[in-house]
Order: C-alpha cells, then sequence, then structure tokens
C-alpha cells in the first residue's frame, strides 16, 4: 500500500543527516579521484564534475519506487480503456506508422510491457512530482548510474567510509535489468542477446564504435554473471540466415536487447532485418515495441481526464504526484497563452528534452509561437509547471581542483525492471545551470546511495 499522506523528508535533508565527519570524507574522497569516478561517463560538461552522489533515505526511495510503479500501472489502466491493441493503441496516439519502427499490431496491451520503467521526478517543496515516464528497453544512463556509484563505493571503501553500514549504495540497475531481460524473454543459460545500437544516433560515444565498444565492455562482462552472452553490436549488423533464422554480426542469436528508440533509428537494410524478424515473431526483443507506446505522454492527459473513474487512494496518487496534464488543441490555445508562467508545453513522443518550452523561462511572443507550432503539428501536451526544489550539492571543478557547494536542480528517475526498484540515475545541476535537465544541457549524472 501507498500512504498518500507520508511526509517526504525535504530535498538534500539525508545528505544533511549524515555525520559531518562522514560528509567532509565523502567530499575529499570525490573531490580527491573524480577523474577515476567519472571516467568515460556520459556528460557535454568540460567545467565540473559532482563530488559526491545524491543520499536518499531508503524508505523515501522504497516510497519513490512504490509510487512509480502504481503510476506505471494507471498509465497502462488508462491505454487499456482506449485500446485493447498496440496497433488500436497507435491509432488512437496519431503515432505515425511509417516514422515509427518495430511497432507490432496485434500485441495485446498487458503488465509484460512495464518490463523497463523509468520516471523523471523532480522534488516540489519535497515531493516527487513525475513529469514523464520512460516505458522502453532505450531508457538511459544504467551504466552511468551503476558505475558512478560503484567507482564512489570503492573510493569510499578505501577509506573506510562505509564501516558503519548505515550508508549503502542502491541495487544495481544493470544487475536487475539482466535478471528481467532473461525472465521476460524466456532465455535459457548461455543465450546470446547482443546489445543493439544506433551508432549513427546523436548520442556521445556513439561516433566512435570502437571506443563505444570499450566503455560498454562493463555490460557484457556483467551480463555473463546473469547467464547472458552480450556483444555489443550495431543494428546495421542484424541480417537473416539461409534458413530464415536471426543473424546479428554473422552469428546467430537467441534474442536482442534493443537499445535504441524506435522513431529516431537509422534505416538501413539492418534495421529492415530486424523489424522484420522481430514482428514475424522469429527473433524475441528486449522489450517489445509496445511498450514505447506507454511512454507516450498523451497517457499522462488520458490519466487526468479519466480522474474520476478512479478509486480515492488512485486519485491521491495521481494529484500529489502527477502534474495537470492537457493535450494542446486549438480549443486551450487563449488560455494556454494566458498562463505562460505556470505551463510547460512538450511534444508527446519526444524525449532527451528536445522541444520542451518552459513556459516562465520563455518571452509571451516566442510561448505563444510555440504553442501554436504544437497546436499546428499535433501530438503535443500542456502540463503544470513544478519547479525542483534546489538541493545543496557539492562540486569539483575540473580544471583547478577547487571543491564548491551549490544549491542546484536535479531530478531523480528511479529504474523499475521486471516491476524491481534498481538504483536511480540522478540528472544533477551545476553551477550557472539552465532550468531544462537533460544530457544535451550539460548536466551531470550519477546513480544513488541510500542511509538508513
Amino acid at each position: 500500500m501507498i500512504d498518500a499522506t507520508y511526509q517526504w523528508p525535504p530535498a538534500g535533508q539525508a545528505w544533511l543527516d549524515l555525520p559531518e565527519p562522514v560528509r567532509a570524507g565523502m567530499v575529499a574522497a570525490g573531490a580527491g579521484n573524480w577523474a577515476e569516478i567519472f571516467h568515460g561517463r556520459a556528460t557535454y560538461n568540460k567545467q565540473w564534475r559532482l563530488a559526491r552522489p545524491p543520499v536518499l533515505t531508503a524508505e523515501s526511495y522504497r516510497m519513490l519506487n512504490a509510487v512509480s510503479l502504481r503510476l506505471a500501472e494507471l498509465l497502462l489502466d488508462a491505454a487499456r480503456r482506449r485500446a485493447g491493441t498496440t496497433g488500436e493503441l497507435a491509432t488512437v496516439l496519431g503515432v505515425d506508422p511509417v516514422g515509427t519502427r518495430m511497432l507490432p499490431t496485434d500485441e495485446p496491451l498487458d503488465e509484460r510491457l512495464l518490463a523497463a520503467v523509468r520516471p523523471d521526478v523532480l522534488l516540489s517543496d519535497g515531493v516527487p512530482r513525475v513529469v514523464e515516464f520512460n516505458i522502453d528497453s532505450s531508457i538511459g544512463g544504467v551504466l552511468d548510474a551503476d558505475t558512478v556509484v560503484e567507482r564512489f563505493t570503492r573510493v569510499y571503501a578505501e577509506r573506510g567510509i562505509l564501516d558503519a553500514g548505515a550508508l549503502r549504495p542502491a541495487p544495481s540497475a544493470m544487475d536487475t535489468r539482466f535478471a528481467a531481460i532473461r525472465a521476460t524473454l524466456g532465455l535459457p543459460e548461455g543465450a546470446v542477446v547482443p546489445l543493439l545500437l544506433d551508432f549513427d544516433a546523436d548520442y556521445p560515444g556513439l561516433d566512435d564504435p570502437d571506443l563505444m565498444r570499450r566503455v560498454l565492455a562493463p555490460v557484457t562482462e556483467r551480463a555473463a554473471r546473469f547467464g547472458l552472452v552480450m556483444p555489443i553490436e550495431a543494428v546495421t549488423s542484424v541480417g537473416v540466415a539461409a534458413d530464415g533464422g536471426p543473424l546479428v554480426a554473422g552469428r546467430p542469436v537467441d534474442g536482442v536487447f534493443r537499445l535504441f528508440v524506435l522513431n529516431r533509428v537509422t534505416r538501413g537494410p539492418g534495421l529492415d532485418a530486424l523489424e522484420s524478424l522481430v514482428l514475424s515473431g522469429l527473433l524475441p526483443a528486449f522489450t517489445s515495441g509496445a511498450a514505447w507506446l506507454l511512454g507516450n505522454k498523451q497517457l499522462l492527459a488520458w490519466l487526468w481526464s479519466d480522474l474520476d473513474t478512479l478509486d480515492e487512494a488512485d486519485r491521491a496518487i495521481v494529484r500529489r504526484h502527477l502534474p495537470r496534464t492537457e493535450l494542446l488543441t486549438a480549443d486551450l490555445l487563449d488560455r494556454a497563452v494566458a498562463g505562460r508562467h505556470d505551463l510547460v508545453a512538450k511534444p508527446a513522443d519526444g524525449s532527451a528534452g528536445v522541444d520542451v518550452v518552459i513556459g516562465r523561462e520563455t518571452d509571451a511572443q516566442g510561448w505563444a509561437q510555440a504553442l501554436r507550432r504544437g497546436v499546428d503539428r499535433g501530438g503535443h501536451i500542456l502540463q503544470e509547471y513544478a519547479h525542483a526544489d534546489v538541493v545543496p550539492m557539492d562540486f569539483v571543478h575540473i580544471e583547478t581542483g577547487e571543491t564548491v557547494t551549490e544549491e542546484v536542480p536535479y531530478s531523480i528517475a528511479p529504474y523499475l525492471f521486471g516491476r524491481q526498484p534498481a538504483n536511480a540515475c540522478v540528472r544533477s545541476g551545476f553551477p550557472g545551470c539552465e532550468g531544462v535537465l537533460n544530457l544535451a544541457r550539460g548536466v551531470l549524472l550519477s546513480g544513488i546511495f541510500l542511509v538508513d
């Protein structure tokens, strides 16, 4: 059960409640080892690194995951009230069948589609507010969150900082996802499941496939512990054997782990082969393309429009943890223009903060123009603005080695794989940062530590 009256601790309070010597030791350890801790991790930031990870209480982490899972279930319910299959849902959402690949048409909308979930959460007046849901295998940040936490853990252990036992890393997202892949696809021990990347996509490091394979080597190594053979391969390497079976890089495979977005993948013969194999049932994929549809932000608006049909407990969860969301239509245009200060406009199928417009950070003319574009294009939402609480964080300056404490916003994205909580990806602001927290704008990524 979720306690709708749960009193969330103020943002950053778990850190401040740690003994001062522990906090000082953690910052000193991070400042002295930042190059090792963040080596190879994704960021565009050339000036700052975190000197320590965010810290949550174990109870608030448990509650955050419980709220996230329940909201994901409610979104699935909202979809099922409007469609019975993936094809029907795509039609209702207005998803472009030409611009989106690997979407099955007759797959039922059931709980299996919630195998990989990552909401994006802002702490607003201490209360988690879910501003969007990522429901798909392509959700990012897992390796970065886990690796940063593991490296902090190693440095802390060497210095005796973890000896008291109350402070510990969150459960591994990589390990939990590997377990979910095997369980979801029903794979045997030793199954060959390549991790498929689109090396032509715009993401740090993808322009150098050899480097990216070295960066992702820990994924292959960890997958082996869970009975999976997981080479890092390109979508372009997918083919069909003479007997009609699947090949990746010329090798027979038992399944694939898809780590690219369905409407942003580079087209070519490899993708065509992959799509044909997956949709024909010859190649199981984690996850089904049907799951990606559940991350469409129109579902957030549907859930709000269905509010009166929910029971009292679920209504309380939605009102408290999901900012009010509506479909952006011509009928709402005048009200939306006037309500600029309290609204955010987003493309429903967007990601990485692309084309997100925050009303209070945009002048009146720019806001009105953005809304009209959204109405003309369709598939946009209006969402109540949720401010991000600023949290004291510690940073180290790359060039000088100086450490500073600065109050910055951050978002926390807890992972649920196979419905099991697993770490979280924190996107932290930095001294002088902008309001939109995403990788392209220089945010710093980390996982989390828990304290009893």
